[in-house]
Protein backbone atom coordinates (compact mmCIF):
# COMPACT_ATOMS: atom_id res chain seq x y z
CA UNK A 1 0.00 0.00 0.00
CA UNK A 2 1.44 3.76 -0.44
CA UNK A 3 1.86 5.85 2.21
CA UNK A 4 -1.15 8.32 0.68
CA UNK A 5 -3.27 5.43 1.23
CA UNK A 6 -2.67 4.83 5.05
CA UNK A 7 -2.77 8.65 5.26
CA UNK A 8 -6.48 8.30 3.88
CA UNK A 9 -7.34 5.75 6.00
CA UNK A 10 -5.90 7.29 9.06
CA UNK A 11 -7.69 10.64 8.12
CA UNK A 12 -10.84 8.59 7.91
CA UNK A 13 -10.38 6.98 11.00
CA UNK A 14 -9.33 10.03 12.92
CA UNK A 15 -12.61 11.95 12.02
CA UNK A 16 -14.86 8.83 12.98
CA UNK A 17 -16.02 10.49 16.05
CA UNK A 18 -16.85 13.77 15.09
CA UNK A 19 -19.01 12.68 12.35
CA UNK A 20 -20.83 10.53 15.59
CA UNK A 21 -20.82 13.73 17.07
CA UNK A 22 -22.34 15.90 14.08
CA UNK A 23 -25.06 13.61 13.85
CA UNK A 24 -26.09 14.50 17.01
CA UNK A 25 -26.09 18.05 16.57
CA UNK A 26 -22.50 18.73 17.70
CA UNK A 27 -21.99 21.91 15.24
CA UNK A 28 -18.57 22.26 16.15
CA UNK A 29 -17.94 18.80 14.93
CA UNK A 30 -19.17 19.41 12.20
CA UNK A 31 -16.92 22.01 10.94
CA UNK A 32 -13.88 19.74 11.84
CA UNK A 33 -15.83 17.06 9.86
CA UNK A 34 -15.44 19.61 6.98
CA UNK A 35 -12.25 20.30 7.72
CA UNK A 36 -10.87 16.80 7.63
CA UNK A 37 -12.93 16.07 4.56
CA UNK A 38 -11.19 18.73 2.60
CA UNK A 39 -8.16 16.76 3.84
CA UNK A 40 -9.21 13.83 2.47
CA UNK A 41 -9.93 14.88 -0.95
CA UNK A 42 -6.40 16.07 -1.18
CA UNK A 43 -5.38 12.90 0.21
CA UNK A 44 -7.37 11.21 -2.40
CA UNK A 45 -6.31 13.53 -5.22
CA UNK A 46 -2.52 12.37 -4.67
CA UNK A 47 -3.64 8.66 -4.93
CA UNK A 48 -5.39 9.27 -8.06
CA UNK A 49 -2.27 10.86 -9.06
CA UNK A 50 -0.28 8.24 -8.14
CA UNK A 51 -2.35 5.83 -9.82
CA UNK A 52 -1.78 7.44 -13.19
CA UNK A 53 1.64 7.45 -12.85
CA UNK A 54 1.86 3.59 -12.22
CA UNK A 55 -0.57 2.96 -15.44
CA UNK A 56 1.50 5.28 -18.14
CA UNK A 57 4.65 3.58 -16.20
CA UNK A 58 3.32 0.47 -16.79
CA UNK A 59 3.41 -0.87 -13.41
CA UNK A 60 -0.48 -1.79 -12.71
CA UNK A 61 -0.23 -4.68 -15.81
CA UNK A 62 -3.17 -7.46 -15.86
CA UNK A 63 -5.91 -4.82 -16.29
CA UNK A 64 -7.30 -5.08 -13.09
Amino acid sequence: MTQNYENLIAAVDAIRGDVEKAEKGNKAATSRVRKAMQQVKAIAQDIRKEMLELRDAGGAEGGD
